[in-house]
This record gives structure tokens, sequence and C-alpha cells, in this order.
């Protein structure tokens, strides 16, 4: 399932509902009629992974279809933009208001995004939950400027966020009469309990982990200091940040623990009832108010259904920890959310839990057969250390493919960090929610920010200490990212050490082959202004070839600028020739050994000799890519092909 709705979600053009129902319908058409059939066992899993295929692109289909919303195509403003606000981000030019839309001036109704971003550059003085008139500019979603980047536009599109912008001024509270009704208002004043929630555990933890504190609480990380959020990505701990199964793992694992040993104390109750089944449904209870509390994002909602299935196989007298209940988790998810198949987030989560539960299974195997039971402080230890070093190595893959790089201290740091985050941050937290009535919380938060202010300490010294960490380079090719995660699952899923060795060093060599063979970017013209050249050595640098008013890739968001060009001309040497940074019209260039000519306007091309690329600005974004063979060919983003990927006015499919 997750297959075929990434198949769905990556094709280059968008299929008709006929033509996904007709192959849904001919696919579980022929595998009811071979199911009584005594087929061998290959041509039997064929069947089963090709129904499973089907299910999966067809509720992706389906989401597009039920979530379609308007997206704007244009560039919006300075216009008055009127609604309420659901949330408030952090950003790193200012808070970023998301804003349920009611007005926009000068268009109508019908054409109304859902929710628009707005980023607020000065002192904000309002909140979620409050009507809003901010004067800003709007634009539509930023798409990918090249293969693999991050698609921002298609999760904007399933999020209903129809346009990004920002505030010229300060948003400012406006009247409206009533209150708003049914669940809009339900939304409201949860996103009010969410700030106010924020707000005092924020001023109750402290002031240096404060708004670490109030975004593991309530999901709002707008008071969080950006300089400590860069600690935590770059030393392999923003998974702590991101309220998901980590969190809400604890969270019902310490609800399930508190209340199955409180009613295990009465013992009339406990010899004539299943108290763990009552435990597991608080569980179930207390994880689905922290996830409606927290905000429900996307990774929560993910959360709360592999929460939900373990504590629900507890109730119906299952295994909690089996591949079968992950992969019911998993297919849940794929149902009710098949675009998330797409995001970092959802692999990474599921490829962790499932190597951690395959290699419980074997761990529990081995010590059944050694007559091993029970444990004790060093069983725990034991466990943290292979939770770090399994859930490490699974989400290893797809840390390379979508952010190419892996923290070079993130498994030290997980090890510091996670029994404090374990043993102390996350009991007092629940402790804090628990004595709250008895007016005892302030006590247990002001210890949940010191444990935390340990946790960023941790995160300081990872990322100040090992530097940029490892890179592949350049970006993974796809073909290498799906030949390793059959790896992961044929290590997770194949009996035999040394059969599982074999296939999976066999998969690992393809995908190496795919990585050797797979044509290099060598440079990107991006709208922001900027050329992103790979040097000789590997390396990736930017130069400045004019003023942009784009986005660069996020790929390259952090890559410091080499050199500025717009006032001299500079020339970079690569492996398949040189790049002509600045050379602008009426000036001379040599072409005999040169590969492309990037300049903010109309460069020289007097290049008998040999035959050179040339860019401007209004090309961009664009890239040059060299095969093994030698050749170079030309890339541009295309628009139009997907319902996320509109083209703007004035802008056509190339």
């Amino acid at each position: 399932m997750c297959a075929g709705a990434a198949t769905y979600f990556s094709l280059p053009f968008e299929p008709a509902v006929v033509q996904v129902a007709m192959v849904c319908v001919f696919v579980f058409a022929a595998v009811r009629a071979v199911r009584h059939i005594d087929l061998p066992v290959l041509l039997r899993l064929i069947c089963i992974v090709a129904a499973g295929t089907t299910a999966g692109a067809l509720a992706g289909k389906a989401h597009t279809e039920l979530r379609a919303s308007p997206m704007l195509t244009r560039t919006l403003g300075p216009t008055m933009i009127e609604g309420w606000i659901t949330n408030i981000e952090p950003g790193e030019k200012g808070p970023r208001l998301r804003i349920d839309v009611t007005a926009i001036g000068g268009e109508p109704s019908t054409a109304l995004p859902p929710e628009v971003r707005m980023t607020h550059t000065l002192s904000l003085n309002v909140e979620p939950g409050r009507f809003v008139r901010c004067w800003g500019v709007l634009r539509p979603p930023p798409q990918p400027a090249v293969a693999g980047d991050y698609n921002f536009s298609r999760q904007a599109y399933f999020d209903g966020l129809g346009a990004v912008g920002y505030v010229q001024g300060r948003c400012r509270g406006g009247a409206l009469s009533g209150e708003r009704p049914g669940l809009d208002g339900v939304k409201t004043r949860i996103a009010q309990w969410r700030r106010a929630l924020a707000i005092h555990v924020a001023d109750k933890a402290g002031p240096e982990a404060g708004g670490f504190a109030a975004a593991l609480t309530s999901g709002d990380r707008s008071f969080m200091n950006q300089d400590n959020v860069e600690a935590l990505r770059n030393s392999g701990l923003a998974h702590l940040l991101a309220i998901s199964g980590l969190h809400l793992g604890l969270v019902g694992g310490l609800v399930y623990f508190a209340v199955r040993r409180g009613l295990a104390l009465w013992e009339w109750l406990a010899l004539r009832y299943p108290v763990q089944k009552v435990a597991a449904l608080a569980a179930i209870v207390a994880t689905a108010a922290y996830m409606t509390l927290s905000g429900a994002s996307i990774s929560t909602q993910r959360a709360f259904i592999m929460a939900a299935v373990f504590f629900g196989a507890i109730v119906l007298d299952r295994s909690p920890l089996s591949l079968r209940s992950f992969a019911i988790a998993m297919i849940l998810v794929v149902i009710l959310e098949p675009q998330s198949v797409m995001s970092p987030g959802f692999q990474m989560s599921f490829a962790a839990t499932g190597g951690l539960i395959a290699s419980f299974e074997a761990w529990t195997r081995h010590r059944r057969l050694r007559g091993i039971y029970g444990g004790g402080i060093g069983m725990v230890l034991k466990s943290l250390v292979l939770t770090s070093v399994v859930g490490a190595a699974a989400t290893a893959p797809f840390a390379l493919y979508h952010f190419d790089r892996l923290a070079p201290w993130g498994l030290a740091a997980n090890l510091l960090a996670m029994p404090i985050f374990t043993f102390i941050s996350a009991p007092c937290a629940g402790l804090a929610l628990v004595t709250w009535p008895l007016g005892l919380s302030n006590v247990f938060l002001g210890i949940f920010g010191m444990s935390l202010e340990r946790i960023q300490d941790i995160a300081a010294w990872a990322s100040n200490g090992g530097g940029e960490g490892f890179r592949l380079g350049r970006a993974m090719p796809d073909l290498t990212f799906v030949c390793l995660i059959v790896a992961l699952a044929v290590a997770c899923l194949v009996d035999g050490i040394w059969k599982r060795a074999s296939l999976v060093g066999a998969i690992a060599g393809s995908a190496a082959g795919a990585f050797v063979l797979s044509p290099v970017q060598v440079v990107h013209v991006s709208a922001s202004g900027d050329a992103f050249i790979t040097v000789p050595e590997g390396l990736v640098e930017r130069y400045v070839y004019g003023d942009g008013d784009g986005l660069s890739p996020l790929r390259f968001s952090d890559i410091s600028t080499a050199r500025d060009c717009r006032e001299v001309v500079c020339r970079v040497p690569t492996r398949n020739g040189i790049v002509v940074i600045g050379a602008s019209g009426g000036e001379t260039t040599s072409c005999g050994d040169t590969l492309a000519l990037i300049s903010s306007r109309e460069p020289a091309t007097e290049c008998a000799d040999a035959p050179v690329w040339s860019f401007t600005a209004a090309d961009a974004p664009v890239s040059l890519y060299a095969t093994v063979t030698g050749s170079v060919k030309v890339s541009r983003p295309r628009c139009g092909h997907r319902p996320w990927t509109p083209c703007q006015e004035g802008e056509g499919s190339p």
C-alpha cells in the first residue's frame, strides 16, 4: 500500500478517477479469481503485492479528489486579509501565523484558499483563536525547484494551505459579532487553550528551556529560541520537537502503568476483571486528549493511530509488539493520510518502529532459547542502547535522502539525552498534569524545565563538536533510496542470519551501483539570484549572480555564499568545464573550456568553438546534470501536471 501511494504521488501526470478505478477493479477481480487456486508462494505473494499497491494508489487518488481546495496562482497584494488565527509557528524571520481565511480584499469568496500562512516580522500582539485583519502580500505555495527537493506545495495542498506570504506592519484584532459556530468554534477554543497552556508552561519551566517545554506540552514552538532549534536539528535530537510516537508512547505508557498498578492494589477488582484492559482504554483516551491539545498535526495523528493499535491489541488479547500490529497501524495511516507516505516523518518513524519491533522479537527469541527471563536496571539500560542504535541505523537512509546529512554525534547525543527525557522529563510533565488541581504543578514544571536544559546542553555540545556531519556529496538517486528501503525490509523480515546478510549485501550493492551510475547535478540556477555549483571536490558552493525574489532549494539553504559575482566575473571550475558567472551583455567570453554562462541579464554567447549553455534570471530555476557517459542535460521543474503544482498566471508547463 505504501508503494502504491508513493507511485501515485510520483507520477508525472494526474490519472483520471476512471483509470484508477478500472485498474483496481481488474486487479481485485484477478486476485479474487485465483484466491482458491493452489498457487506457488511467489505467485501468491505477487497477487498480495498487486492488491496492496492498487489499494494504496486508490487511497491517494481518493484523498486528492476529496481535499481539492483553491490555491493561489498569482501574487496578491498588498491587500487586506481577514480571518481567524489557528496556530503560530516559529520562523527565521519571525512568527508564522496560520490564518483561517474569511475574506481577502478584491477576491471572490469562491476563490478563497481555506488557510494561509503569513510571516509576522514585528512584535506580535495577537494570539490563536483571535479574529485578525492583516495587510500583507500572498503568493502561491513554493514548488520544488530541483528533483528530490522537499515538495512543500503538495503538503500545503493536503493541509488546506492555499497561499503563503508576509505581513506589512502588524496584524490587528478585528471586531466580529458572536463566536464561530459548530466545529470551527471548537477548533478556536482548542487553539485558545493550547496558547494559554504554552504561555503557562513557558513561564513556569524557566527562561532557558521554557520554549522547549511549551513545544513538548502544547505543540506551540513559537516560544523557542532559533539557536536551540538549530542545535537540536544538527545534533540528531530534532525528533524530540515533533510530537510523535515517542511522546504519545511515553504519555500512554505512563497512564497505562499508573492505572494498571493502581487498580491492581484493589485485590477484589484485580482478581475478577482484567485491569490491563481498563488501563489500555485509559491510555487510548489520554493519548487522544494529548493529540487534540497539541494541535493534532499529521505526525501526531499518525502517532496516535500507532498508539491506539498498540493499546487496542492489549484490549483484544493480542501481542501489541508484533509486526502484525505494526502492519495494521501502517494500513490505517495509508488509508487516512496517504500523502504522508512521501514525508520524511512517516518514513523515519515507521522505519525506526519496524526495526525496533523486529529487533525486539529477535532479542526475545534469543533470551527465551537461553532461558533468560525478567531483568533489572541492566535490562533497561541495554534496551535504551539497543533502541538508539537500531533507530539510528534504520533512519540513516531516510536522513541521507531527505536531508543529505547524518548528525556526526547523533548516536552519542541520543544515548545521553534519552535517559534524561524518559526518566525525568516525561514523568515530571505527567506529574505536573496530575497535580495541577492540587496546586503543585509548578514544582514539577520547574524540574521539567531543568531536565530540558540539560538536553539543550547535550544538543549544543553535539552540534558544535561534530562539524557538518556525514554527507554523500550529492542528492541520493530515487533508485538507490528504493533499494535501501527494500534492504531494510529484508533485514526485518527474512529469517536466518546468513540468508539475511547475503540478501541485504546484494541489494546494498545494487543501491551503490545505482548511485554511481546516476546523473550528477553540476549547476543549479535558482530564482533567488544564486547559482549552486558542484566543484571538482564534490562540494556544492553558492555564487550570487543577481537579485532574485524567489527561494533557493531547501537542500541548499544552509550553504553560505562563496562569492558575490554581481559586479565581477567569476570563473568556477567543475568536472565538466568552467561555469562563468556574471558575464553580461557586451562582453566577450572565451568558450573553449566553458560549460555554462550565468548572468542576471543576457550573457555574451560568442562561442562558435564549443557548445555552451546560457542562462539568465528569466530561465530560473533550471539545472544541468552530467551523465556517466560525459553528456550534459538540462532539467526544468514542471507545473500544471498535478493539482498541487498549478502554473502561475503567465506561466506554462515546459
